[in-house]
């Protein structure tokens, strides 16, 4: 396990991005733009300001700027990690997340939209709530307990609460392997993968979260039930909007929450793509390591998802915080930044074509090393697998 490159020693190191953070903040805003622009022109294409922005400028912009391997050095830490800055920066994106549904709610019951608005902006807040399930992955995975329940706030607009509990628990522990419902299969489009990993999930996390009650003889019919009380936040956040602005809003509640949780599903699906962990002679899986987890050192999407793509380190330690995430030399490496590949993993010719052959490269041509989809299996032979023949 190699470290890529760091800087210099922990007296003279200092953060030279630490002033672009707040940038993450901007995706939370966009709505407000695109609802200037809206009032501003009375095009309704205006609703689609945050998609492009999100998927077409940010990609374009990390192409121009390029990657930043960077490591702060280990000494600082501690520093680092203590610098209240940085958490503050979660903090605020729930005001204005949550500022942004309501502004939303009400423009799609205002009656003023056309079908090309109102899917703009299904879209706009789709994508708002699902980045939004970034955040709480960086808040849900540290021992604060504010921190906890802040998490399962930012998941309240998706319905998605349970993911608290599955990430945590389920996927960590069992990633890069064929039980993991949240690692996709090589071969597996992005299509395929869907309903496994959103059933797969929602059944992983309840059979975590009752046994766990059952491990200790108690119901886990309580609100100290991780998923009830989460699951709880959202019928409360939803029925208190549809009292607000009628239920009609229900409708496009459930829409941006559809659009949202796959986003993060898509970002699951190109995390750990084909990657798999091999049995010891114990008959146990290897222990997580960078090679299990596809990363990014784009600069600009780095800055805007806290860091999410430096995911090989967070595998490895789930409690460090964003600011804090290392890259490593020994990670695989995807081509281009996660806002890039999402739109890649929706078209599977095109989500094949680039990635196929970097996960067969990664071990060397053999396709036994892989966590593969067993529906594509055959083709995947036909195609590429080049082991060495057995020795006669």
């Amino acid at each position: 396990m190699t470290l890529g490159t760091a800087t210099a020693g922990p007296v003279a190191w200092r953060d030279t991005r630490k002033p672009l953070w707040p940038l993450a903040l901007l995706v939370p805003v966009l709505p407000f733009l695109g609802f200037l622009a809206w009032r501003g022109t009375g095009d309704a294409w205006a609703w689609w300001l945050t998609p492009l922005v999100v998927f077409g400028l940010i990609p374009a912009v990390d192409l121009l700027i390029g990657d930043d391997r960077r490591n702060p050095p280990e000494e600082a830490m501690a520093r680092l990690s203590a610098d209240g800055y940085y958490r503050w920066l979660t903090y605020l994106w729930l005001p204005a997340q949550y500022a942004a549904l309501v502004l939303c709610c009400a423009v799609w019951t205002g009656g003023e939209l056309s079908w090309i608005g109102a899917a703009g902006l299904v879209a706009t807040v789709g994508v708002v709530n699902g980045i939004a399930i970034n955040t709480a992955h960086e808040l849900g995975h540290k021992r604060e307990t504010a921190e906890r329940w802040l998490s399962k706030i930012a998941l309240a607009p998706t319905g998605y609460g349970h993911f608290h509990v599955e990430h945590n628990r389920g996927h960590h522990t069992r990633v890069a392997t064929p039980e993991d419902p949240a690692s996709s299969r090589l071969g597996e489009s992005f299509w395929a993968f869907w309903p496994r990993t959103v059933v797969g999930g929602l059944r992983s996390a309840w059979r975590l979260e009752t046994g766990r009650f059952r491990l200790r003889g108690r119901s886990p019919w309580t609100w100290r039930n991780d998923i009830l009380n989460a699951w709880a936040m959202s019928v409360v956040l939803h029925a208190v909007l549809a009292v607000a602005f009628g239920p009609g809003v229900l409708v496009f509640l459930a829409l941006q929450a559809v659009v949202g949780f796959s986003l993060l599903e898509v970002v699951n699906y190109l995390e750990h793509y084909g990657l798999a962990r091999q049995r010891t002679s114990a008959g146990r899986y290897e222990k997580v390591d960078p090679r299990h987890s596809w990363n990014s050192d784009r600069t600009v999407t780095n800055v805007f998802l806290f860091q999410l793509q430096r995911h090989s380190d967070h595998h490895a330690n789930p409690l460090r915080r964003y600011q804090t995430l290392r890259s490593f030399d020994s990670s695989p490496q995807l081509p281009a930044g996660y806002a890039a590949m999402v739109v890649a993993a929706l078209v599977p010719p095109l989500w094949r074509r680039v990635m196929d052959r970097r996960v067969l490269a990664h071990y060397g041509g053999d396709l036994g090393l892989a966590n593969v989809h067993p529906p594509a299996l055959r083709r995947l032979r036909e195609r590429h697998d080049r082991r060495p023949a057995a020795p006669s």
